[in-house]
């Protein structure tokens, strides 16, 4: 009678292994790269109706000022929601949105977008969307907007 053993050696084990963790260290960086990415699509369409909302907050009061939580002219928005993705519950959110800045005369606005700390989108600086249209991207994440980041997709 032959006998036979059924199974793996350590070898074939090892190089199966080796191989996932190969075909892992060149996917990941492309597919965490893939996910902010899709993260700041999202948090540019949540900016853009923000920016909608401060409009609508505007043609009703004339003035941008008193568009935060409690009356005020900065800080967490009243609104629309203060995170993004918007479409998605809070505990999902990638992105904390922020009225930046009202004018003196409440005629101008600057939102911003701070990247959540623990989140695929660390590191990746704040976006931000003035009242005239212009929108910046502090790539660089040094706090602060350079000439070449006045874009969304520098």
């Amino acid at each position: 009678m032959k006998n036979t053993q059924f199974g793996f050696t350590l070898i074939e084990l090892l190089v199966v292994i080796a191989i996932v963790g190969i075909i892992t260290a060149v996917a990941y960086p492309s597919y965490k790269s893939t996910m902010a990415g899709s993260a700041r699509s999202a948090v540019q369409a949540d900016l853009m109706a923000f920016a909608g909302a401060m409009e609508r907050h505007n043609a009703s009061r004339y003035t941008y000022k008193g568009a935060g939580v409690g009356g005020a002219d900065t800080g967490t928005p009243l609104v629309f929601s203060g995170h993004s993705p918007a479409s998605e519950p809070v505990a999902n959110k990638k992105y904390i949105l922020t009225i930046s800045d009202v004018s003196t005369n409440g005629q101008t606005f600057i939102l911003k977008a701070s990247p959540v700390s623990a989140s695929i989108v660390e590191g990746n600086g704040d976006m931000y969307l003035f009242s005239d249209g212009r929108k910046a991207w502090d790539k660089n994440d040094n706090g602060a907007i350079d000439s070449d980041e006045y874009c969304w997709n520098c």
